[in-house]
């Protein structure tokens, strides 16, 4: 099925992308740093941490080839961040680590409604239009926690996946109130980064199986 996505509302879920995909790659290619992987695993890093969770939702809603993989500003992006990672590293290494939380926070937050919105355009419910918004705010942490031997941070953080489905919803809750774009992805953003920033901070977790 193919996009159809207005002019005004494509441009605004670009924008977002491209900041979220700043942000993952750099927060990536930071845990790259942490991982003392070389220049080229920092640059995949950066690149799978930034782009996968939206090859995987693209693949998934019939958008192919993938947007990320169509338009080359999105490669561009998180490799550019990714290198300036790597030359900064020596400056970056001492940024408060309430930081490192705020901008992997930010990421997942743009990821989260900008998935979503784009599921919605598709055609998709709702229901499975959220959990596109999830899949690509924490696929692409998966890919990355995955690669470097971690147990990726979706299964063990405080209230993570769980934020962006929030944040998910949020937006497509506004939009079906029919306020306007810009407003339900701000709120989408907001709540989702609020969640998971309370969560980290309270030490919020979601129920665990009695045992």
């Amino acid at each position: 099925m193919k996009s159809v996505l207005r002019p005004r509302t494509g441009h605004l879920l670009l924008v977002i992308d491209l900041a979220g995909t700043a942000l993952f790659a750099a927060e990536g290619s930071s845990t790259a740093v942490q991982a003392h992987l070389d220049l080229l695993g920092i640059l995949v890093l950066g690149f799978v941490t930034a782009l996968g969770g939206g090859i995987v939702r693209d693949l998934l809603i019939g958008d192919v080839p993938p947007s990320s993989i169509r338009n080359w500003i999105y490669p561009a992006v998180a490799l550019t961040a990714g290198a300036m990672v790597f030359v900064l590293h020596a400056y970056t290494a001492a940024i408060n680590s309430w930081l490192i939380i705020s901008l992997d926070a930010a990421g997942l937050s743009l990821f989260a409604v900008s998935g979503a919105t784009k599921a919605l355009e598709f055609g998709l419910h709702p229901l499975l239009a959220t959990l596109m918004g999830g899949i690509t705010g924490v696929g692409g942490g998966t890919i990355r926690d995955l690669l470097i031997g971690q147990v990726p941070k979706v299964l063990r953080s405080d209230i993570y996946a769980a934020a962006a489905l929030f944040g998910a919803a949020m937006t497509l809750l506004c939009l079906r109130l029919r306020l306007n774009p810009v407003v339900a992805s701000v709120a989408g953003i907001g709540s989702c980064f609020t969640l998971r920033m309370f969560a980290v901070y309270y030490h919020w977790n979601l129920p665990h199986a009695a045992g």
